[in-house]
């Protein structure tokens, strides 16, 4: 399995050049499961201000060529992209997952940061979904600094999840070595607790370089149920390829302590009321 860090911009034509290359790189390979960054196909915003400068990402249809050209590249690889999608009046941050087949998965950023709901409308739901390199959930960046969305993937059987991102350095301290960034910390911080927690595979993709005021961290990595990081391409960008035998990881991830297993929901189910109050029930 691959993770990419790379840049993309408003160049679709180039977007889609790049994703070709990184394809074919990924699968001579032999990588089965490549995850591309959030906003790969047509960038990201240009700033967290709220104003998206250009308009944003152009909007695509979900069903449309753009989406069946990128099954097409993927053939028998499963691969996942992010892009903006359009859906009558809204734009939502999305991610899908395509194998040469059709599409496998879909997923609406649920979270947002900062002033992303000026263009964005929100995602409602995380789901899980069968794909033939085992069942898979997927996130999109600040929706793992959110313990639930990955423990509801987990609980929906979810073997491997892709979180795919355009997470930046740090706007108000940024770091002179993008490696020592806070945000980068925090970036890799939540990639590991999130396969840990959940004892699953994680595959973290992200956007490197800059683009308009934006310098992403890159840092895409593997993490295994243990909370090993065991392939990563640091902040310079890259691919980072592992090999796991996904069944075998699980089952010895989870022989002894079982996190799933283990757990008290009736300990949990209490009302969330507000930001402050107690932790709410989420099954």
């Amino acid at each position: 399995m691959g993770a990419v860090a790379a840049p993309f911009d408003r160049d679709l034509a180039g977007d889609f050049a790049r994703i070709e290359r990184l394809v074919a790189g990924a699968r001579d390979a032999g990588v089965r499961l490549l995850a591309l960054p959030e906003a790969c196909l047509g960038g990201y915003l240009l700033s967290m201000d709220g104003d998206p400068g250009d308009g944003g990402p152009p909007a695509l249809d979900p069903d449309g060529p753009e989406i069946r050209r990128l099954a097409a590249i993927a053939g028998d690889m499963v691969v996942c992209a992010g892009y903006c999608e359009a859906a009558g009046a809204n734009r939502y941050n999305a991610v899908v997952c395509v194998h040469g087949d059709g599409v496998l998965g879909h997923h609406r950023k649920v979270h947002q940061p900062l002033s992303e709901d000026a263009l964005f409308a929100p995602g409602e739901a995380f789901e899980a979904f069968d794909t033939p390199v085992g069942r898979l959930g997927m996130m999109i960046c600040y929706d793992k600094a959110f313990p639930e969305s990955a423990r509801s993937l987990a609980l929906a059987g979810a073997e491997i999840v892709v979180c795919v991102s355009a997470w930046p350095a740090s706007r108000t301290d940024p770091a002179p070595d993008l490696a020592d960034d806070r945000w980068t910390r925090r970036f890799d911080l939540f990639d590991r607790a999130r396969a840990l927690e959940n004892q699953v595979v994680w595959l973290s993709a992200n956007q490197s370089g800059t683009f308009g005021s934006l310098r992403f961290v890159g840092s895409a990595k593997i993490v295994d149920p243990g909370g090993e990081v065991v392939a990563a391409t640091g902040v310079t960008g890259g691919t980072a390829v592992a090999e796991i035998d996904i069944r075998r990881a699980l089952g010895t991830a989870r022989r002894s302590m079982g996190h799933l297993r283990d757990r008290r929901p009736a300990a949990y189910n209490r009302d969330a009321g507000s930001a402050g109050g107690a932790v709410g029930s989420w099954g």
